[in-house]
């Protein structure tokens, strides 16, 4: 029973890393060769918030909150959603998909910095910012294939809108947690979503004009996985995992992402894979790697060395 457990959590987490996270950036570039990026995060957001509201009126979760609580909810959806998928939208406009999946896996980085500072419980330690000197080494090493000479080329204000993004997610997990955390998740990412709908559809309207709706088939498919794979299916499947295995456990699915998005732009997009990008992204996954070592370490061990220890495992 207890061996099944196990193999039930680590497919969702392969699923989510790989099938719904990971294959998102390919579908992204996908989408922004026909329809502008903000017009791409508005038709995401508006699809994936209706399922949402249908989920919680088939599940007949209760929905109402106070209004301090909802305003909350907004200003997630703004850091959450709105910006960061906006600028990770406009950043692939610019850069590829692998490099944009890669550059996402910073995540953790700047979250520990942020909860050094907003959460007591999690301070940076000397283990901590070894693991952030790799990630962020890492970093200025993709950066620097765009700089030439003192002058900055046009790829890296690609690269620069999805940092930003990820520290928009950063923030947005710190704010979840010391604002919302006693909150139901699925109701907090339905109001989110649908503040971050109109929010969007707003500013789309006035800087994408005259709007240009997707004509073919292909366009509409890549809004259709972002909505419901990307964004619709991804938060259930991590809050079982956050459920299951704890928050810092889950943020592990940043490993599967910049794989994925990697592979997939290589073979189906043919992107360059050239040795900044490996040594680069190596930099990146150890060094968040080393930050959550405490929390991988111990747990792989248990589960493939230690057989009379899965129970202990998935508790």
């Amino acid at each position: 029973m207890q061996r099944k457990i196990i193999i039930s959590n680590w497919t969702k987490f392969i699923v989510l890393g790989s099938f719904c996270w990971g294959t998102s950036y390919y579908w992204i570039k996908i989408a922004i060769a026909e329809i502008g990026p903000l017009t791409l995060v508005a038709l995401r957001v508006t699809l994936a918030s209706i399922v949402c509201w249908l989920w919680l009126l088939i599940s007949k979760t209760p929905i109402s909150l106070p209004k301090n609580i909802v305003g909350r909810m907004t200003i997630l959806g703004i850091t959450n959603s709105a910006i960061p998928f906006s600028l990770i939208a406009w950043g692939e406009t610019r850069i590829d998909s692998g490099l944009t999946g890669l550059l996402t896996a910073t995540v953790p980085l700047f979250t520990i910095l942020l909860s050094h500072r907003f959460i007591k419980d999690d301070k940076i330690t000397i283990q901590k910012a070894f693991g952030l000197l790799l990630g962020f080494s890492g970093v200025f090493l993709l950066l620097s294939r765009d700089l030439d000479l003192g002058q900055i080329q046009f790829n890296i204000w690609g690269q620069a809108a999805v940092i930003g993004a990820t520290l928009c997610y950063s923030i947005s997990s710190v704010y979840n947690r010391r604002f919302l955390q006693k909150q139901n998740p699925m109701v907090v990412t339905t109001y989110a979503l649908s503040s971050t709908t109109i929010i969007i559809w707003i500013i789309t309207l006035f800087v994408e004009t005259p709007l240009t709706l997707p004509s073919i088939p292909i366009t509409w498919f890549a809004i259709i996985w972002l909505g419901l794979i990307g964004t619709t299916l991804a938060y259930p499947l991590m809050f079982s995992l956050i459920h299951s295995w704890g928050p810092t456990r889950a943020t592990l699915v940043t490993y599967v992402i910049p794989v994925t998005a990697v592979t997939l732009g290589v073979l189906a997009l043919d992107e360059i894979l050239d040795w900044m990008i490996v040594v680069g992204g190596m930099l990146i996954l150890s060094g968040v790697a080393t930050v959550n070592w405490r929390a991988w370490l111990p747990r792989l061990w248990q589960i493939f060395f230690s057989k009379d220890n899965y129970p202990v495992t998935m508790k």
